[in-house]
Formats: C-alpha cells, sequence, structure tokens
C-alpha cells in the first residue's frame, strides 16, 4: 500500500490508483494537505510579523545594535535544527517528530512574548527557531512523500494560497497588532494557529509506521555542523562591526568554523546515519538547487527586513501601512509561483523558470539600491513587484528540482538540507546585511553631527522621529536610505551567482508523468524514478 493511501486511511485513493473511485484520491489528498498547509502557515507568518513589528521591538527594549541578532538567532537555531529533523523523520517516522516540532516552537513564542530585555528575547527566539526547524522540513517531506513532483502542481493552488495569507496578511496582521494590541501579541498570535495545527495534524495525518532503526543518530556531525556554523555567523555579524576583521576572536572564529566543517564532511563519510548524506551532492541540479536556494532565502529575508525600515524611517509609514506597502512585492510573488506551478505541471518543463527568476531578482534588488529619500511609494512599489516577481519563480522551483534529484528514502534529509541552506542564507543575508546597514547609518549620522541625539530619541518609527529636531530628522532618513542603498547592492551582487548556478541546471523528467527517462548525469534522479513506492502512488 503506497504513503498516499495509508495517509488516507488505507482507502483506494482515486482515479489513477487501481479501483479508485474517481476523485477520490483528490480529495484524501486535499485534507492531508490542509492540515500541512497550517502548518506551513504558521511558519512562513512567524518571521513576516516579526520583521513587521522589529522597529517597535526595538523602541520599547532598546538595542538598536542587537537588531539583526534578534532575526540571526532564530535562523541560526532553525538552520541547526532543520537537518536533525529531517534525519529524525527518515529515521523514525514524520509524524511524532514533526508533532514534536510544533510543540517547542509554541513554547518558544509564549516566551519570546515575554521577554523584558533583549538579550532575553534572542535567547527566546533561539528556542523558537529550534521548533521552526521541524516545520518546513517536515511539511516539505511529508508532501514528497505523498505526492510525485509532476503532481504536484495539482495543488500548487494550496500552497499559493497560504503564500497569499502569510505574505499579504503577516505584515498587515504585524502592523495592526504592534499598532493597537502591542509587540508582545505578534509572539502570542502564534498559540492559536498553532492549536489548531496540532489537531488537524494528529487526526488527519495517518503516514505508515516505520521498522526502528537501530542506528544512532550522527550526534556528532550535529554538534560539528552546528558549531560551524554558529562561529561563520559570528564572523559575518561581528567582523567589522563589535570587532575588526582582523582582530584575535574574529580570527579564532574563522578558525573554529573552518575545522568544524571539515570534520563534519570527514565524520559524514564514515557514519553510519549521517546527517546530511554526502552522496546526495553527486546529483548536478541538487547541489545547484542548494545554491540557488541559498541566495533567495540571503534575498528575501533581507527584503523583508529593511524594506520596512525603509518605509517607516523614510517614508513615514505608520507600522500596519509598512506591511501593507509591500504588497506589490508579495502579491508578484504569490501569483508568478501559481503561474511556475502550473505551467511546470502541465508542460514538465521548469529550467526556463530559475534561470528567469534570478534575473528579475537581481534586477529587482539593483532597483531598490537606488531608492533615497525623494523616491515614492509608487516607484519603490515598481521596484518590490520585479523583486517578488523573481522570488516567485523561484520559490517552488529550488524544493520541487531537488526532491526530483533523489531517491525516495532520502526524501527527509533532501527536503532538510535544501532548507538549511534557504535558512543558512537567510542568516548569512540579514547579518550581513544588517551589519552593512548599520554599519553605514552610524557612519552617516556620525559624518553628520546627529549621532547622538538619534541615539537617545530616534526608535526607527514614524512617530518617534515626528519629535525629533528637522535636521536630526532629515539626517536620519538620509542616513537609513544610504544604509538601505548598500545593503541592496550587496543583494543584487549576490543574486549574480544565482543565476549563474540556474543556467546550469539540467531538465531531468519530473516523476509521476508516466513513462520516464533519466540523465546518466543524475544518479539520483534515476533511482528514484525505479523506487516501486514512488509508482505506486502514481
Amino acid at each position: 500500500m503506497s504513503d498516499l493511501k495509508k495517509a488516507a486511511g488505507g482507502k483506494a485513493a482515486g482515479a489513477d490508483v487501481p479501483g479508485g473511485k474517481p476523485g477520490k484520491r483528490q480529495r484524501s489528498v486535499r485534507v492531508v494537505m490542509l492540515a500541512l498547509m497550517i502548518t506551513m502557515l504558521l511558519a512562513m507568518l512567524d518571521n513576516l510579523i516579526v520583521g513587521t513589528a522589529m522597529p517597535t521591538i526595538v523602541g520599547d527594549l532598546g538595542g538598536l545594535e542587537h537588531l539583526s541578532w534578534v532575526v540571526t538567532a532564530y535562523t541560526l537555531a532553525t538552520a541547526a535544527s532543520t537537518p536533525i529533523w529531517g534525519k529524525l523523520g527518515d529515521m523514525y517516522g514524520r509524524k511524532g517528530i514533526f508533532l514534536t516540532s510544533i510543540v517547542i516552537f509554541l513554547i518558544g513564542s509564549v516566551l519570546s512574548g515575554m521577554a523584558q530585555d533583549m538579550g532575553q528575547l534572542i535567547g527566546f527566539r533561539a528556542v523558537q527557531g529550534l521548533g521552526a526547524g521541524g516545520l518546513m522540513v517536515g511539511v516539505m517531506a511529508i508532501i514528497g512523500d505523498l505526492v510525485p513532483p509532476r503532481e504536484r502542481g495539482k495543488y500548487q493552488g494550496m500552497m499559493a494560497g497560504v503564500m497569499a495569507i502569510a505574505m499579504i496578511g503577516g505584515p498587515l496582521v504585524g502592523g495592526t497588532i504592534t499598532d493597537h494590541l502591542g509587540w508582545r501579541w505578534s509572539f502570542y498570535i502564534n498559540l492559536p494557529l498553532g492549536a489548531v495545527a496540532l489537531a488537524m495534524v494528529t487526526a488527519v495525518l495517518h503516514l505508515p509506521k516505520r521498522e526502528r532503526t537501530t542506528a544512532k543518530v550522527d550526534y556528532l556531525g550535529a554538534g560539528l555542523l552546528t558549531l560551524g556554523i554558529t562561529a561563520i555567523v559570528l564572523v559575518t555579524t561581528w567582523g567589522g562591526s563589535e570587532y575588526d576583521w582582523n582582530s584575535a576572536v574574529i580570527v579564532e572564529l574563522i578558525v573554529i568554523g573552518v575545522a568544524s566543517l571539515v570534520g563534519f564532511l570527514a565524520v559524514e563519510t564514515k557514519a553510519a546515519e549521517p546527517i546530511i548524506p554526502l552522496h546526495i551532492f553527486r546529483s548536478r541540479n541538487f547541489t545547484l538547487m542548494s545554491v540557488v536556494g541559498f541566495m533567495v532565502g540571503f534575498v528575501m529575508f533581507g527584503a523583508v527586513l529593511f524594506l520596512p525600515l525603509y518605509q517607516q524611517s523614510v517614508q513615514g509609514a505608520s507600522a500596519t501601512n509598512s506591511g501593507l506597502l509591500l504588497l506589490p512585492m508579495l502579491l508578484a510573488m504569490m501569483v508568478v509561483s501559481l503561474f511556475a506551478g502550473r505551467v511546470t505541471t502541465s508542460t514538465g518543463k521548469y529550467k526556463i523558470f530559475p534561470i528567469v527568476g534570478s534575473a528579475l531578482m537581481v534586477a529587482g534588488l539593483f532597483l531598490l539600491s537606488q531608492m533615497d529619500t525623494a523616491t515614492t511609494r509608487l516607484t519603490s512599489g515598481i521596484y518590490m513587484a520585479v523583486l517578488g516577481a523573481g522570488m516567485g519563480f523561484l520559490m517552488q522551483i529550488t524544493m520541487l528540482v531537488a526532491q526530483n534529484s533523489v531517491e525516495m528514502k532520502d526524501m527527509g534529509v533532501a527536503s532538510s538540507a535544501t532548507t538549511l541552506f534557504r535558512t543558512l542564507g537567510s542568516s548569512f543575508g540579514v547579518a550581513i546585511m544588517g551589519a552593512l546597514f548599520t554599519g553605514r547609518v552610524q557612519d552617516e549620522m556620525a559624518a553628520r553631527g546627529g549621532g547622538a541625539a538619534t541615539a537617545k530619541s530616534a526608535q526607527l518609527d514614524a512617530a518617534s522621529l515626528a519629535k525629533l529636531p528637522d535636521a536630526v530628522r532629515e539626517a536620519y532618513q538620509y542616513a537609513v536610505s544610504s544604509g538601505t542603498h548598500i545593503a541592496f547592492l550587496v543583494g543584487a551582487s549576490v543574486g549574480v551567482i544565482a543565476l549563474l548556478a540556474s543556467v546550469f541546471v539540467k531538465e531531468v523528467p519530473l516523476r509521476g508523468a508516466g513513462p520516464e527517462t533519466t540523465s546518466s548525469d543524475d544518479t539520483q534522479a534515476r533511482g528514484a524514478a525505479a523506487t516501486p513506492k514512488q509508482a505506486e502512488v502514481v
């Protein structure tokens, strides 16, 4: 019996399963997908809501210099835990591991809402990030188990709908909550949604039980990977701001990071159940999609963080309005993602989408880097739409191609590795762009003689800025636009790497389209196409 039929309670599951009734397969999958989409919504909403609330959080708790760490702590914990969640799901079954990650995420949300200073908030966001590491990878791995890549476009509408709710509703809800209930509710809002997710996943998701493995989790590899990631992110965060690039602290962190990652690679070659099996990188497409995913994460979270800062500080938007002003980017992302999914399902072709998406992403970032204190909301909206269209072509395609490039037995680790690279990209993006942004703002304020006044009075929101003397406010607005310029210019440069990687993607047929041929270049895709479990689902 296939995973799909078991997920539906063991009944025949559809028109393309022998003996099944027409339409029953789609209905059963949609019930399961609904539960998964609610969980995906929980994961996607968090950063969008918190990103919109960040100026007010900094205004209440202080610690502008630690702004990047509120996001970095979350993404760093997510990155470190993601491969572990994926491997545990492969070894011990996805449902129990998936539910555990939801509970940890909700505990972190409650603690973050109760934080009394920036240090506590950063620590509790790390707890929240530990749970978040299992949310997206769990959803993606379960979908990968149940729905063949070629058929996944049939359910792209549900995923696009969740993306629409999260991307459009997240900033709006975050801004409204911040303005009317206080920023703490931007964390507490996760609780009712999380309770619904827990109840639905428990009730409707019935995956086949796995034989309990006797192999131990690769804790040494996980520890080395965590240490390496932490050291490298600290280098990108502290280098040039907290410490000079040639300081002893930075040099030591670089040595620790490189040594840990080298040790991790050595351990993975010998581990019985490696956290990230290195053989999956033999697939050219998987490796290239990992690179593209890293760049998308780098750009996306940087944009979500710095665009509201620019809109509130320079364009005078409230927290609510800054969320609404992100609509051009978010709507373009949703519409284009839905379009790409439909075309991929009907044609089986996908190579053009990463290329076009990367090109649009670079163009959008370059346009955003040209914004200054005189840029109108209409102009910035057009620039954001270009960036959103680019990311829309890339968001789902990267995971789709990556999962199509590995065997079914590696679905969990492939999903977690792809998610890890995107998360790492977001961590590096926020850290690097945040360091450049903060450094440029401080330099411009010092040059214009407004640094002391701004440090005491400015809280990065329109209401507080309005109380500043005109000269100080104008100096700060210029400094913020200057910081935004350098941040997005760096993002555009990084996006070029995604474009180059996309050019070398090979069009390997998607599983689920009937008789398939496979490329000798892509051994993982060949093995997966011959997997009986996948053929039975089809």
